[in-house]
C-alpha cells in the first residue's frame, strides 16, 4: 500500500531538557519532566523581519537562534518537541511496566523494554545472538542455495538484506492483497551514494568502506581480511544500486505495478529458485505477484550469476551484523553510530538509552504499548474537536472542487465522488493487535527483536488473498505523525500528533486550523496530487479525470516541479556541492502542502463565520489571519545539520521547513492580504502556482 505521510522522514528526534549522555555514558532515566509546549509562540518570532520578503524567518527565527540542535540529533524542530514529549510520556508507561507489571500486556511490552535497557547483559552475549545465522552463511556451499537461506534466515527473524517481499493491496484491484517483491539490499541510503561521481560520494564510499572494515575487524576478522569482506559487500551493492529505480520513478503507480505469473518471474530472475524461497518462508500460494521493480531482479540474477560465493557469503553477513549493530555490545554500536548517524546525519552524540529503548518497544509492539498510553493522553473532548475540524475541512474541499476553473464537470463529479468516499481514522485502532503470540526475554534483546519480526512478517503474510481490513492502522498511536493511505481512500492521525503545537483543543480556531487544520487539508490532498489522483475512490489505480482535465492537471503540477527546483536546501561547501530541491520527488507533498493551507483557510472563514467573529478580529496583537498564518509556519521551525539537510534532499519526499512555509505562502494570496503585502514582493511573487 502507498502511504502519504505529513512528515514521513522525522528520524531521531532529540530533548532540550536532558543533553544525551557521551558514548561511554548512558542515561537510564530522564532527569525531568519535559516542558509544556505551546500552540502559538510569540516569542519565537523574529519581529524585525519582514514577512512579505521571509515569513519563515518571522514566525520562527527567534525559535531557530534559541533552539540548537541538541548534540543527540541531526535535526530540531517544533515537532520534534512533541516528540520528546510523547516519548517520556511513553517511557513513564514502559518504566512502570518494567518495574511492577499489572496486566500480561504490560508484562509483555515491559520485558521488552527491560532487556534494551539491560547493556550488562547484552555486554555479556557480545556475538552470540547472531552467531547462529552466520554459521548458516558459512555453511553455505553454492550460489543455488541462496533462496533456501535466506528463508531460513527470515524465518528467524533474521535481516538479509537481498529485497523486500511482502503482501500489499492490489493496486487495481483494491478489493484483495497480493504477493509483492520490490528492489533493496542497500546499506547507504540512497542508490545516489553508490553510482553519482562526484567527491562528496565519493569519500562517503570511502568513508563506508573503512566503516566495513571496522566492524568486520571488530567481528573478528584479520584487517586484511575485513578489507575483501567490505570491498565484496561494496560491489555486490554497487551493482543493486545501479539497477534500482529512483525514488522519483517510484512515485509514478505504473512504473511500480507489474504483475508476474511465477513462471515469468523464474524466467526474469532464473539464477534465483523463486519456487525454494516461497515454500521456505512459509507464505501460502499464489500464482501470479506484483513485480514492482523488475529491472533490479532482472540484474540480480545476473549478479548471483557473475560474483564468487565468498562474495556473496561477506554480503549476507555484512547485513546481519549491519542491521542488529545498535543492539550488539558497545563497541559495534559506537562504530555504527559513528558512520550512520555522525558521519552521514552529523549527530554529535547517541541519545540516552532510555529513548532507544523506548522507541525500538514502541516500533516492536506499538499496539501494545498504545492501548494504555492512549487512555492518559488522547481524551474523548480531542477526538470530538478533530472531528469536527475534519468535517469542516471535507466541506472546503467539497466547495473548492465546485470552484475549480480548469477543471469540467465531468471530472468534478468524479472527484465529489471520491472525497464522500474518504474515511476517517482518528486517534487510535477501534481493534487492537493481539501480540500473545510474541516471545519476549527479559534478558534477551536481540531474540525479542527476531520474534516481533516474525509476527510482523507472519501478521502481513496472512493477509495474502483477503481483502483489506480498513480498519487497519500503519502507524502506532503515539507517533507524531499523519498519513493518507491511496488503497482505503482514508486519512489517519495517530494521537500522537494530536497535541500542542499541532492540535490544542483549548486554542483559538485560527491556530488550530493553521496547525492541525493545514495537515489535514494536508492529507485530504494527497488524494489528489500527481499520485492519488490517479486512484479512485475505492483505491484502485484507475483514471477519472477526462484527457483534458488531465492535461489541465499536468500543466498546474508542472508549476510546482519548477517552483520547487529553485528552492536551495544546501549551499555549496569546500566538500560538496548546492543542494536544490527536487521538484519532482517533492511533487506530492508539495502539493498537499498547498492544498491543506487553502483548505485549512476556506474551513476556518467558515467557521468563523458560523461563530460570528471576523478573520480580522486581533488575539494579542495579531488578526485572526495573520494568527492562521503564523501557527501554521510555526509547525516547522526547524534547525537541521549540514549533512542531514543533504542527506533529505535525496531522500525525503517533503521540502526543508522553510520551502515548506515559504513555497505555500507565496502561492496563497490570502497571505499578502493578511500581512499588507504588495505584488512582486517575494512572498507575494507576480505568477504563482495552484492545483487546488
Amino acid at each position: 500500500m502507498q502511504s502519504r505521510g505529513i512528515l514521513l522522514l522525522l528520524l531521531s528526534a532529540a530533548t532540550v531538557w536532558a543533553q544525551a549522555p557521551a558514548p561511554s555514558q548512558s542515561l537510564s532515566t530522564p532527569t525531568s519532566e519535559p516542558p509544556v509546549i505551546k500552540s502559538f509562540d510569540a516569542s519565537a518570532m523574529d519581529l524585525t523581519a519582514d514577512p512579505c520578503t521571509d515569513f519563515y524567518q518571522y514566525a520562527c527565527g527567534n525559535w531557530m537562534k534559541n533552539n540548537p540542535i541538541p548534540s543527540d540529533q541531526i535535526i530540531w524542530a517544533r515537532f520534534s518537541e512533541l516528540i520528546e514529549r510523547d516519548r517520556y510520556l511513553l517511557w513513564q508507561d514502559l518504566d512502570a511496566a518494567a518495574k511492577n507489571p499489572q496486566t500480561p500486556l504490560q508484562k509483555q511490552y515491559g520485558d521488552f523494554y527491560a532487556a534494551c535497557m539491560d547493556t550488562d547483559t547484552i555486554e555479556k552475549l557480545g556475538l552470540a545472538p547472531i552467531r547462529s545465522s552466520w554459521s548458516e552463511i558459512d555453511r553455505l556451499k553454492s550460489i543455488k542455495g541462496i533462496p533456501a537461506l535466506l528463508s531460513r534466515l527470515e524465518n528467524q527473524g533474521t535481516p538479509d538484506g537481498f529485497f523486500e517481499f511482502g503482501v500489499s493491496v492490489d493496486e487495481k484491484d483494491s478489493t484483495k492483497q497480493i504477493a509483492e517483491l520490490i528492489q533493496g539490499g542497500l546499506s547507504l541510503p540512497d542508490r545516489d551514494y553508490y553510482i553519482v561521481d562526484n567527491s562528496h560520494f565519493a569519500t562517503i564510499r570511502d568513508q563506508y568502506a573503512a566503516h566495513m572494515k571496522k566492524m568486520f575487524t571488530l567481528a573478528g576478522d584479520s584487517p586484511d581480511q575485513a578489507a575483501r569482506e567490505a570491498a565484496a559487500v561494496m560491489e555486490i551493492e554497487t551493482a543493486m544500486a545501479k539497477a534500482s529505480t529512483s525514488r522519483t520513478d517510484l512515485r509514478d503507480p505504473e512504473k511500480h505495478y507489474h504483475i508476474y505469473t511465477l513462471a515469468e518471474l523464474s524466467s526474469l530472475a532464473p539464477d534465483f529458485d523463486w519456487n525454494v524461497y516461497f515454500r521456505g518462508i512459509g507464505i501460502g500460494r499464489f500464482d501470479s505477484l506484483n513485480v514492482a521493480t523488475p529491472d533490479f531482479f532482472k540484474a540480480l540474477s545476473g549478479t548471483l550469476a557473475s560474483e564468487p560465493l565468498d562474495a556473496w557469503k561477506s554480503y549476507l553477513r555484512w547485513h546481519v551484523l549491519h542491521e542488529q549493530a545498535a543492539n550488539l555490545p558497545k563497541a559495534f554500536f559506537d562504530e555504527n553510530f559513528d558512520f550512520f548517524q555522525h558521519t552521514l546525519g552529523g549527530q554529535q552524540e547517541p541519545q540516552a538509552r532510555w529513548k532507544q529503548c523506548t522507541s525500538l518497544t514502541d516500533g516492536a509492539l506499538g499496539e501494545a504499548v498504545g492501548q494504555d498510553w492512549v487512555k492518559q493522553n488522547f481524551p474523548p473532548a480531542a477526538k470530538e474537536s478533530m472531528d469536527r475540524l475534519v468535517a469542516a475541512l471535507e466541506k472546503a474541499l467539497g466547495e473548492d472542487i465546485q470552484g475549480l476553473p480548469w477543471m469540467s464537470d465531468q471530472t468534478k463529479k468524479a472527484a465529489e465522488q471520491k472525497l464522500s468516499m474518504i474515511r476517517n481514522k482518528i486517534g487510535y485502532p477501534e481493534k487492537w493487535r493481539d501480540y500473545s503470540s510474541v516471545k519476549v526475554s527479559r534478558a534477551e534483546l536481540i531474540e525479542n527483536t527476531h520474534h516481533a519480526a516474525v509476527y510482523e512478517r507472519n501478521y502481513e503474510y496472512a493477509k495474502l488473498g483477503k481483502p483489506p481490513d480498513e480498519k487497519e492502522w500503519t502507524m502506532t498511536p503515539p507517533t507524531v505523525n499523519a498519513y493518507y493511505e491511496v488503497s482505503f481512500n482514508d486519512i489517519n492521525f495517530p494521537a500522537g500528533i494530536l497535541q500542542p503545537p499541532f492540535f490544542d483543543f483549548k486554542a483559538d480556531p485560527a491556530v488550530n486550523f493553521g496547525a492541525i487544520g493545514m495537515v489535514i487539508g494536508h492529507e485530504m490532498t494527497h488524494g489528489f496530487d500527481d499520485e492519488g489522483s490517479k486512484y479512485d475512490g475505492n483505491g484502485n489505480l484507475k483514471e477519472w479525470q477526462t484527457a483534458e482535465d488531465r492535461k489541465a492537471f499536468t500543466q498546474r503540477t508542472d508549476c510546482f516541479v519548477h517552483e520547487y527546483d529553485g528552492f536551495l536546501a544546501a549551499p555549496a561547501t569546500a566538500g560538496a556541492p548546492a543542494q536544490y530541491v527536487n521538484g519532482h520527488l517533492t511533487l506530492g507533498e508539495n502539493t498537499a502542502d498547498n492544498g491543506g493551507l487553502r483548505l485549512a483557510y476556506q474551513a476556518l472563514l467558515a467557521t468563523l463565520a458560523q461563530e460570528g467573529e471576523s478573520i480580522d478580529e486581533k488575539i494579542d496583537g495579531f488578526t485572526e489571519a495573520q494568527r492562521y498564518f503564523i501557527g501554521f509556519a510555526q509547525g516547522w521551525c526547524q534547525n537541521v545539520r549540514d549533512a542531514a539537510t543533504r542527506r533529505f534532499a535525496l531522500i525525503d519526499p517533503h521540502s526543508p521547513g522553510k520551502w515548506r512555509v515559504n513555497g505555500t505562502v507565496q502561492n496563497f494570496d490570502e497571505f499578502g492580504k493578511a500581512f499588507g503585502c504588495r505584488k512582486g514582493q517575494p512572498m507575494v511573487p507576480v505568477n504563482s502556482c495552484r492545483v487546488w
